[in-house]
């Protein structure tokens, strides 16, 4: 960092097992890719190329090279997944992951209906050769999945071999985990919790109100996905408490300026900031 400043919430090192930033790229050129490395490779866990990008965007393997040259695993999106599978291309899809050289895969099935058990022989397969993430959800705004399934699938997904289960949500935060308007369905997310651990799942959260809500549940360290590439340093400002929506949420009341402190607790009046 370029100065210090006390009081800020720990973040995970790099490479972390919790406190991911998946960040969407859809389609950025090789100049986007290296411009949002200078500024926010150390703040990105993982890129995922959205849904299926990766088989029309020129330059594929350059752009892959880019990423790894930055330490920055990359993977397809899970509708591509979902493309081999609709089309019987397992085996193809198996052989695309070996020669791109990739590390990690998503399985997904909210654009198909796919049968849990044949989704989950996937996630096994897969997970012989790279670190699967599967995404739980549809992309169906109409289909609403009780949170007992959503429970259910996360735990067989990751006894199958996920190293996390992914939150639907799409590029727009209107589905899945969130209502049409954004809002988050938080008796959903809160059941689910009660079953499955925070680290274990990647929220995903594109909508700044989104990002607070989790941030402010979870902590700093919560796993977030679908972050568009220019709000990425935002992002990590919210996790820090270095942004209006998270200012006094992780400050300690009694330890800050006597100035700011809670009128009810100096009997002084001054600036309310209560904690969050």
């Amino acid at each position: 960092m370029n100065y210090d400043l006390s009081q800020l919430p720990e973040r995970t090192p790099k490479p972390r097992e919790q406190g991911y930033t998946m960040v969407m790229d859809k389609g950025m050129s090789l100049r986007e890719v290296e411009d949002f490395l200078e500024v926010a490779a150390a703040y990105t866990d993982v890129v995922k190329l959205g849904w299926a990008t990766s088989y029309v965007v020129p330059n594929l393997k350059r752009k892959l090279e880019i990423y790894r040259a930055a330490n920055i695993p990359v993977y397809f999106g899970g509708t591509l997944f979902e493309a081999f599978i609709i089309r019987n291309q397992f085996d193809d899809y198996r052989r695309l992951l070996d020669t791109m050289g990739m590390e990690y895969a998503e399985v997904s099935d909210g654009s198909i209906d796919l049968d849990h058990d044949r989704k989950c022989e996937y996630i096994r397969e897969l997970s012989k050769a790279v670190r699967v993430l599967s995404e739980v959800g549809s992309k169906d705004a109409e289909k609403i999945i009780p949170p007992y399934k959503w429970i259910s699938q996360m735990e067989t997904e990751l006894a199958a071999g996920a190293i996390k289960v992914i939150g639907e949500a799409r590029e727009g935060g209107n589905v899945g985990l969130f209502r049409s308007t954004g809002e988050v369905r938080s008796g959903l997310v809160e059941e689910i919790l009660t079953k499955i651990p925070s680290e274990k799942i990647l929220w995903e959260a594109p909508q700044k109100a989104q990002q607070v809500w989790f941030i402010k549940l979870l902590g700093a360290n919560v796993n977030l996905g679908n972050i568009a590439p220019n709000e990425v340093v935002s992002l990590e400002t919210i996790r820090l408490g270095l942004r209006g929506d998270t200012f006094s949420h992780f400050l300690d009341m009694d330890a800050v300026d006597p100035m700011f402190r809670p009128a009810a607790k100096t009997g002084k009046p001054g600036t309310s900031m209560p904690r969050g």
